[in-house]
């Protein structure tokens, strides 16, 4: 069964509404507003948003899922008009069943000489296009929005398949109202269950419902068939409403350091728990991590493709022969992987077409490789396996369930810990996975289908060090070296993000960046020899630095490293502050001041250390003669902080901010 899944901006609405919440009903008052009263920074907000998804019963297809959804949105600011674009995704495989999407009643209105004007949608606002092999898209972009206008439209999904969709309550604008209902036969049990930090009110009430079976009977004598009868069955059922209701929802808002933000989104989930018709058998769908593991395990594109070997036996013995240490047979091994496949960029914890087609095509997804990386570990005599995880774009699996898990990397036990590998990504290392990797914990899968939790975020600081050595001159220019090393994940996103691309491309992305930079003679050292720290070295030209007033010079210690402005800008956060890995920042500045001038002010020497050693700073400063250094160390250590250290986190960056845009002052003579 497919998950109904709704992108973009989609917002479920319903087939029943309340008189306050009905498609067509624009006022005057409506389309005069100029600002949300609820969040006046908004660029739109959803006036209603009610949901209805029911079953409907055919004798030909049985039991249907029919969900019809309507919105209406207001636009305030040009910023807005993205909201104007909707889509649905929705499940068309070329063979089997498949879903159907309308979308009608979409309108704008607009206030023209102070009369509504209405804008419907036609034929050339309206497409479809194919996204792969399983899904489509359905996409409409609503005719003449402008500021002020209110759009509405409605979806209807007609689905094979009993996955109640998710209900997004919240969105990233404010949400005025919203609900959603269910209508559920007695033959289907759903487990329940919120994602977010809002409530909904919910009530439920239950009804007789029935619907008719037509069977055709012959009757017949000994020799030939007498006539046909056609009888009609009533059947009778309990069918349980449930209504969700929310209102006056804020927007869920972006802010620095988030890992997926629809981790923390307002959501009613339903996952099917149990199915029982009259006389058919019980059916359970109720799962718990370790029959979700299980299930992963004994699946044919899973646990069958682990246990093949054949493909890669005569490559592997001679890549290993000779070698006796665990660790230079895992890393040949890996490396191995890593440099004859592809990924296709394809997330999944089934193989599509196999390890070895994979193997001999050189390409294939995340469990193709990351198994066949097992398989040659294991074959090899080394104590490997898969590791299920999820991945930052698919979310924290906070709960059981059937599609917990998208992805697959290897973990190997080497003394006494487990070591993790993804060999879809050419700069990985052990335990240096790929950033979309990094989400909170995986289950590790043994050889006998039994799971085991690992912890997947990294526990020890990423090293940033910056050596600067420079000399100011009397125009206020700065002008030095600069010696840059990364190493572990820093290295690995440094080398991952500007590898690709050319040297001149880089240095002008650098100067860009950093207003009033010039970069002269540039190298960098390690850019392919992943076992050590990337390091880059330039020649640096600083116009930007240096503030010059009467005969005095006001100096940016930091150059165009400074930290000016601090991240965290919303008094309250509800989600937890997402760094990705622990990090240190180390600069180690030496300048020297100009012929005829002298030291007149110094920033003050400051430490601070942020509760149970989560962050750090120390910030030293001194001068000799016409040399100035500073010393300056910063450390976050620990990838995830919880939301109740928000503010004390918020003040350390204040902190952080206010000691590097102080000055050194230089007064002439």
């Amino acid at each position: 069964m497919k998950k109904i899944v709704f992108i973009a901006v989609l917002f479920l609405s319903t087939m029943a509404f309340s008189q306050d919440y009905e498609l067509g009903k624009v006022t005057i008052e409506e389309l005069k507003e100029k600002v949300c009263p609820a969040d006046t920074s908004a660029v739109a907000a959803v006036l209603f948003n009610v949901g209805k998804t029911s079953f409907s019963y055919t004798e030909s297809e049985g039991f249907e899922l029919l969900t019809e959804i309507c919105t209406k949105i207001k636009i305030y600011k040009k910023e807005g008009y993205s909201f104007a674009d909707q889509a649905v995704r929705f499940y068309n495989a070329s063979s089997g069943s498949i879903e159907k999407v309308d979308i009608s009643k979409a309108v704008t209105f607009n206030l023209v000489n102070n009369k509504i004007e209405k804008t419907k949608l036609n034929n050339e606002g309206e497409f479809e296009e194919k996204i792969n092999k399983y899904w489509s898209r359905k996409k409409i972009t609503m005719p003449n929005v402008k500021v002020g206008s209110v759009i509405e439209f409605r979806i209807q999904i007609r689905s094979p398949y009993i996955d109640i969709p998710d209900w997004e309550f919240q969105k990233n604008i404010p949400v005025n109202y919203s609900e959603f209902t269910t209508y559920i036969p007695e033959y289907y049990v759903y487990n329940t269950r919120n994602k977010g930090f809002r409530t909904p009110a919910v009530t439920k009430v239950t009804s007789e419902k029935s619907f008719s079976i037509t069977s055709k009977v012959r009757s017949e004598n000994a020799t030939t068939v007498v006539g046909t009868k056609f009888n009609t069955e009533t059947i009778k059922y309990i069918e349980t409403k449930t209504k969700y209701i929310l209102e006056n929802i804020p927007a869920l808002k972006e802010e620095a350091f988030v890992n997926n933000i629809n981790n923390y989104r307002t959501t009613v989930l339903h996952e099917l728990s149990s199915k029982r018709f009259p006389n058919s058998p019980f059916e359970n769908y109720s799962t718990d991590w370790v029959a979700v593991t299980k299930k992963v395990y004994e699946n044919e594109n899973f646990g069958d493709e682990l246990k093949k070997t054949g493909y890669f036996e005569k490559e592997i013995d001679a890549l290993v022969n000779g070698l006796t240490s665990q660790d230079e047979k895992t890393n040949i091994i890996f490396n191995y992987v890593k440099s004859r496949m592809n990924w296709d960029e394809t997330n999944n914890v089934y193989c599509d077409e196999g390890v070895k087609k994979a193997y001999q095509n050189k390409k294939g997804n995340s469990a193709e490789i990351n198994l066949m990386l097992s398989a040659m570990l294991s074959h090899a005599g080394i104590e490997a396996n898969p590791i299920l995880i999820s991945t930052r774009s698919n979310g924290i699996s906070i709960f059981p369930s059937r599609t917990s898990f998208n992805y697959v990397i290897c973990g190997v036990e080497l003394q006494n810990q487990v070591v993790l590998y993804d060999a879809t990504n050419k700069y990985a290392l052990p335990n240096i996975l790929p950033i979309s990797d990094l989400n909170w914990f995986g289950k590790l899968i043994k050889k006998d289908g039994t799971s085991i939790d690992i912890d997947i975020m990294p526990k020890s600081n990423s090293k940033d060090v910056v050596n600067i050595m420079g000399s100011i001159n009397e125009n206020g220019e700065i002008t030095g070296k600069i010696r840059h090393q990364y190493f572990d994940y820093n290295a690995f996103v440094f080398r991952q993000v500007n590898n690709p691309i050319s040297k001149d491309s880089y240095i002008e992305k650098l100067e860009k960046e950093h207003n009033g930079l010039e970069i002269g003679e540039y190298n960098v050292l390690n850019s392919n020899d992943l076992t050590l720290p990337f390091v880059e070295n330039y020649d640096f030209t600083s116009t930007n630095s240096v503030e010059i007033i009467a005969d005095k010079m006001y100096v940016s210690p930091f150059l165009f490293f400074t930290v000016s402005e601090n991240p965290f800008k919303q008094d309250k956060r509800e989600y937890p502050i997402d760094f990705v890995y622990p990090h240190q920042d180390k600069f180690n500045i030496s300048l020297t001041i100009p012929e005829g001038y002298t030291v007149e002010t110094l920033p003050q020497p400051r430490a601070v250390v942020l509760t149970e050693n989560l962050a750090g700073f120390k910030y030293n400063i001194s001068s000799n003669n016409n040399q100035v250094q500073i010393v300056y160390t910063f450390d976050i250590n620990q990838a995830i902080i919880g939301s109740e250290y928000y503010e004390a986190l918020k003040s350390f960056y204040k902190e952080i901010v206010e000691k590097q845009t102080e000055k050194i002052v230089l007064k002439k003579g």
